[in-house]
């Protein structure tokens, strides 16, 4: 929900959009996906390349270290895409895609939501992934400033370049609606 959220907002501010990532079983997932394969049109309008690539756990693709290579260059230099923005530290797929248009020469930025440690052999692994990855990028984004600081330490990145946005909330689409609300045992004294 997240990334459709900001694909819509950028859409209303009339960006082309192109999302893009891996195939996802239609069995397991809440939004209804009649195709997990190929191109699907959103409102907006929203282009999402449903890549060929099975996760294997937890939504997350396997690193392919180049595998991944000539499908996302042929989606980039067909869409003409100018700018790759990315999320999440442990999606592979991102932190292919950054590297793949730092070699193409198209910008790239960050968005970061995570806070890993410094300690386990998982963390290291991905820390060190992160700052090979994250030395092409632009600009990172994160959502807030334990965030930064944390990602700052992690990935070993120019602070100058890392900006926080805190997360979104429309707290309208959190209202209890009255009319589903259980009775009260104290209700009938009023």
């Amino acid at each position: 929900m997240h990334i459709l959220s900001l694909a819509t907002c950028l859409a209303r501010l009339g960006n082309r959009v192109i999302v893009i990532t891996h195939a996802y079983d239609s069995n397991a997932s809440t939004i209804d996906t009649t195709s997990y394969r190929g191109v699907r049109y959103f409102p907006g309008p929203i282009k999402v390349y449903y890549c060929p690539i099975r996760p294997m756990t937890d939504q997350v693709i396997l690193p392919t270290f180049t595998a991944t290579f000539p499908l996302l260059r042929w989606i980039f230099i067909r869409e003409q895409i100018q700018i790759i923005h990315a999320h999440q530290a442990t999606s592979t797929m991102a932190n292919e895609a950054i590297v793949y248009a730092g070699e193409l020469g198209i910008p790239s930025v960050y968005t970061d939501h995570s806070l890993f440690d410094f300690q386990d052999v998982a963390s290291r692994i991905l820390n060190g992934v992160l700052t090979t990855t994250l030395s092409t990028v632009r600009a990172v984004i994160c959502v807030s400033h334990a965030c930064r600081d944390n990602l700052i330490l992690r990935a070993r990145i120019d602070p100058s370049i890392v900006h926080i946005i805190p997360n979104a909330i429309d707290a309208s689409k959190f209202l209890p609606d009255p009319s589903k609300r259980a009775p009260n045992r104290y209700d009938f004294y009023k």
